[in-house]
């Protein structure tokens, strides 16, 4: 078996901060993720929709399931660039988009991804990197589900809408000068 031959180790994180539009077009920008899927996670409702989700009455987050392979991007450096790309200080709300369903979370999915978001969000806050103290949640990953088929992909599908253009667009820019070592190169 040669080097090629190697199966890729990969990783999955959860992360909800805003809308997952935002979130799965910086993401699949990143050097060492291998796939992004937005969804819904933390709430009560099994299979819970976009509408029931936006209605803030399952407890879901809109959120993406980030598959990362840890050889190339650390889970610390995926934190990094969430921290850096949304607003960590701002409980149930990212700019216009208002409610439960767009909080601040990280939905760990094993002990060490805990522990790491836990002492990273420590010392953003010993480091007074924020104005204001970071709010978001970190908890244990709950069950993920995919959101509907149409919001895969979207702000490739719809980047000349006015949402992708002032809300999503960006926040890809800030990744890509802030991060610019991490994006992905081109195929």
């Amino acid at each position: 078996m040669t080097d090629n031959d190697m199966p890729v180790s990969r990783e999955v994180a959860i992360l909800a901060g805003g809308c997952f539009w935002c979130l799965e077009a910086v993401f699949k920008d990143v050097e060492g993720v291998a796939s992004v899927t937005s969804g819904y996670t933390g709430g009560r409702t099994d299979a819970p929709t976009y509408q029931q989700v936006c209605e803030g009455g399952t407890g879901h987050a809109e959120a993406v399931q980030i598959a990362f392979d840890p050889a190339v991007i650390s889970y610390k450096d995926l934190l990094e660039i969430f921290f850096a790309i949304h607003d960590p200080t701002s409980v149930n709300r990212q700019g216009n988009d208002i409610g439960t369903q767009y909080r601040s979370a990280i939905f760990a999915t094993s002990d060490e991804q805990l522990h790491t978001a836990l002492d990273l969000i420590e010392y953003l806050g010993e480091t007074r990197a924020y104005p204001s103290a970071i709010v978001t949640k970190v908890e244990r990953a709950g069950r993920f589900w995919p959101a509907e088929a149409y919001h895969h992909n979207y702000y490739v599908r719809n980047a000349d809408q006015p949402y992708c253009q002032y809300v999503v667009a960006p926040k890809i820019a800030k990744f890509r000068e802030k991060f610019a070592s991490r994006r992905r190169k081109p195929d």
